[in-house]
């Protein structure tokens, strides 16, 4: 299991990277591990705003159709269309291929109450 220690991580297994003054976001190794092959993914538009601890989209897999929460405030700038036409990407590769949105923080100290990589670790363990 990858838990790249560059990333901060929510409680709702997104994944969060900064790139100057935008992050990208994405699930988790993690969670697409526990979600199983994955059919479909919704996204918002470009243009949006996504609002922390609510949901932004979500994702379909064989087994349950499960929310993806923001782990910031933000604006959306950019959506990962590639998983229109191939949702697989987020079982093959969730940090590179697979990632969802880019995001226009409104507060980029946000990102410091993210959890770190050891932190998300410690949290998956106990589940």
């Amino acid at each position: 299991m990858s838990t790249p220690k560059e990333l901060r991580y929510s409680e709702e297994h997104e994944w969060v990277k900064t790139e100057g003054d935008k992050v990208r976001i994405g699930i988790t190794d993690f969670a697409q591990s526990e979600l199983g092959d994955i059919v479909f993914v919704e996204l918002p538009e470009v243009g949006d705003e996504i609002k922390a601890d609510e949901p932004f989209g979500s994702v379909e897999s064989v087994k349950t159709v499960s929310e993806l929460y923001a782990p910031i405030n933000g604006k959306v700038v950019e959506v990962n269309e590639d998983l229109e036409d191939s949702p697989e990407f987020v079982n093959e590769s969730p940090y590179e291929k697979a990632w969802m949105i880019i995001v226009e923080p409104s507060d980029a100290s946000e990102i410091e109450n993210l959890m770190t990589a050891e932190q998300y670790e410690d949290m998956i363990k106990e589940d």
